[in-house]
């Protein structure tokens, strides 16, 4: 083994031999050297010159240097040298043993067969940060080195840095994040509804994934808000940003669409006012969204949405449609006045509303991810989680993923049979003057009979009829409706005009001969509620709770 001969290998050797040759004093025009004369001094004096570098013994070198190294030669590297750091790293090493009897760290790291590699490609390799087994941690370096003709093909010189301070800091920065990721997580689930309201119309279900571990936390949130009535709000939305600032600002405007759904405001007004919101919350931060409301007596939905993804629709019979207009800005820009539109939404369709997550991809367009869900939702069936899972597993979601994915399915169910006789409505047109109370009494009497309800529910409904066309009649216009509807679970009494004064409860005093209407029905009804309808005009309605039927 040539040793000295290897060391005139070594990195930088070559160069520094060269770069002396360069720098050869030039003489100037008048035969004198351009050297500066104090140097000039120094090089002639009589004192002997201390040793270049090339002239320096690569082993009392290499033994000096706080690195580990070592090398090894031949096809077993077998050991040639280390240096006093790898010796008071791991000890002593015999010279001339294999690299796997001798140099057991290396083969507990998994790097022997990487000295295999490097002497067979004649390239360097480097493994960054390995912990041993004294607990400190090292970036290894394997240089292939040439050997003689009796060396067998050469050899690896192994180069370790000792980088346990970086490592150390690396993990404290990694255990950072993951707690602060962790916070986030936990506040985003808090936020979001722990159990999602059941409509009496809808079955409904929704799936909330946040990113990988490598990934922050977003502000994707979801909401089902029963409004009376039978109708059902539907919210989906994405705050932009990550961490625990987009989940807070997720968190505020998921609060403030509760408090404005129950208003009961059309959609586009709804956004409106979170629009408002949002530019005081933070005018930085900026969210999508997309409000919609389910009435059962309309079959639609009607929707708003604020830069927000389409709502996508699957008919019974399989084909799909999307809510693509109107779309305003997100919310927070500030300017625009929002607009509702509306997808059919009958019995037997099933609706889906998601955020980005689930459709964008860096490697395709974001219209062919919704295009690509769009064929997924044709092609499922079966109950919301069902078909909220197949959604996830179609759009290759994982928990590697790179984006938090929140999905909401929803269905109005076609019912037939038994299920048919639960879910029933009757409507009159109040035609006339007067003589359109008793008319409405006699109708709503006959059609709770038909219903079998108990007499006492029946009684109260009819109340409840009776008082309400009284007061559309008295304080409303024409078109007059009076509608009848029963769930599984209640009896809704609604009474539409043309008239937009929404009536509000009060007292009435002794004298007063008007005003107790409203106070009636609030008294005897579950709950009651006023909305005014598109195109002008409002609803009001009141809800009785039906008996639960006796378990055996």
């Amino acid at each position: 083994m040539n040793f000295t001969r290897w060391s005139a290998r070594l990195p930088g050797t070559q160069r520094r031999a060269a770069a002396r040759t360069e720098h050869t004093a030039v003489p100037d025009r008048r035969g004198e050297s351009s050297v500066p004369a104090a140097r000039a001094e120094r090089l002639t004096d009589d004192t002997p010159a201390g040793l270049g570098v090339d002239e320096l013994p690569a082993r009392q070198v290499l033994d000096r240097v706080p690195a580990l190294v070592a090398l090894v030669h031949g096809p077993d590297h077998r050991v040639a040298y280390v240096n006093d750091a790898y010796t008071a790293a791991f000890g002593a090493r015999p010279v001339g043993a294999p690299a796997r009897e001798a140099l057991p760290e290396l083969d507990a790291l998994g790097l022997l067969p990487l000295l295999d590699q490097v002497l067979r490609s004649a390239k360097p390799r480097t493994v960054k940060s390995r912990k041993v087994s004294t607990g400190r941690s090292y970036t290894f370096t394997c240089t292939p080195v040439e050997g003689t003709p009796g060396d067998h093909g050469g050899g690896v010189l192994i180069f370790a840095t000792d980088v346990t301070d970086h490592a150390e800091a690396a993990e404290r920065l990694r255990a950072s994040e993951r707690r602060q990721r962790e916070t986030a997580v936990t506040l985003q689930r808090s936020l979001l509804p722990q159990e999602l309201e059941e409509p009496d119309d809808l079955r409904i279900a929704a799936t909330y994934l946040p990113g990988g571990t490598e990934a922050a936390v977003g502000g994707d949130w979801y909401d089902v808000i029963t409004l009376g009535g039978g109708r059902t709000a539907l919210v989906i939305g994405d705050v932009m940003g990550r961490g625990v600032r987009a989940a807070a600002v997720m968190g505020q405007l998921r609060t403030a669409v509760r408090a404005y759904a129950r208003l009961d405001l059309p959609p586009h007004e709804v956004l409106q006012l979170l629009d408002g919101l949002a530019t005081e919350i933070d005018a930085n931060q900026i969210a999508t969204c997309v409000y919609a409301v389910h009435d059962p007596n309309e079959g639609r939905l009607v929707y708003a949405s604020a830069g927000h993804l389409p709502i996508l629709v699957r008919n019974e019979d399989g084909t799909t449609a999307r809510g693509d207009e109107p779309t305003g800005p997100p919310l927070g820009t500030g300017g625009w006045i929002h607009t509702s539109g509306s997808v059919p939404l009958g019995p037997g369709s099933t609706a889906v509303l998601y955020t980005d997550g689930l459709v964008e991809r860096r490697d395709e367009d974001l219209d062919e991810g919704i295009a690509s869900l769009e064929r997924a939702l044709a092609g499922a069936t079966g109950t919301p989680q069902v078909i909220c899972d197949r959604l996830v597993r179609a759009a290759g979601v994982t928990a590697e993923h790179d984006d938090d994915v929140a999905v909401l399915v929803l269905q109005h169910p076609s019912r037939t049979g038994h299920d048919g006789e639960l879910f029933r409505n009757a409507a009159l047109e109040l035609l006339g003057g007067v003589e359109a109370t008793p008319r409405a009494r006699a109708f709503a009497s006959g059609v709770l009979t038909s219903w079998r309800f108990p007499a006492e529910l029946h009684d109260l409904g009819v109340l409840a009829a009776s008082e309400l066309v009284a007061n559309s009649l008295q304080h409303g216009t024409p078109p007059m409706r009076l509608r009848l509807r029963r769930t599984d679970r209640r009896l809704i009494v609604e009474v539409t005009d043309g008239d937009d004064h929404l009536p509000r409860r009060r007292r009435a005093e002794p004298a007063d001969e008007a005003g107790r209407g409203i106070a009636i029905v609030a008294t005897i009804a579950s709950s009651w509620g006023t909305r005014r309808t598109p195109g002008g005009g409002k609803a009001v309605w009141c809800e009785f709770a039906l008996p639960r039927p006796k378990k055996n």
